[in-house]
């Protein structure tokens, strides 16, 4: 629906999630994917949308003079458990520890959203309450082992297996747990394309 609107302005995407790209398909928006190398360090005594509210931002800074038919979309996802963010996990025993410490619990998954044109700049953040049953050590070193949750904050998939069984009730929107939340992207970009 957004296809006719869209075709006089280029929509880049900073993002090299598969599943954002996925996302922007299946909304029928086309992008264009353009990756810059960031240092995704934030200080330390940002909390909760606070980050990835920064973050966001940051990714766009690394996009200069834009056009004014562009409209630039950055994002950052984090997962938000007993007062800290967990990032993508580096190995197998810290994505292990990860779930672990998300198991019988709930916790937040935050996205931010940074929409940046030639002469403005709007960051939306959204948070999905997701709660997680209680998982054996079985359990989350099987999902470790075969699906290898490396790029995923917090070190775990919702549309995977450890999904399907381990997760109770969501309070927010699922796709917001995915990757991306694409109700207020796709409000957002109306509004910014003046439909």
């Amino acid at each position: 629906m957004l296809k006719e609107f869209i075709k006089n302005h280029e929509i880049i995407l900073a993002s090299g999630s598969p599943r954002r790209h996925k996302f922007f398909q299946e909304l029928e928006i086309p992008v264009t994917i353009d990756v810059r190398p960031i240092d995704e360090v934030y200080p330390e005594n940002l909390k909760k949308e606070d980050i990835t509210n920064y973050l966001a931002v940051l990714k766009a800074k690394a996009f200069k003079n834009l056009e004014t038919n562009q409209i630039l979309i950055t994002s950052d996802t984090i997962v938000y458990n007993d007062g800290k963010a967990l990032g993508k996990p580096s190995d197998h025993a810290q994505a292990v520890s990860m779930i672990k410490s998300l198991s019988g619990k709930e916790h937040d998954v935050i996205t931010s959203v940074c929409f940046t044109t030639s002469n403005s700049q709007k960051v939306l953040n959204y948070t999905t309450k997701v709660f997680f049953t209680e998982l054996s050590d079985e359990e989350i070193d099987y999902y470790v082992t075969n699906y290898k949750p490396f790029d995923k904050a917090g070190g775990y998939a919702i549309q995977e297996w450890i999904g399907l069984i381990g997760i109770e009730k969501i309070e927010g929107s699922y796709f917001n747990v995915v990757g991306l939340p694409t109700q207020m992207v796709y409000k957002t970009l109306r509004e910014l394309l003046e439909i």
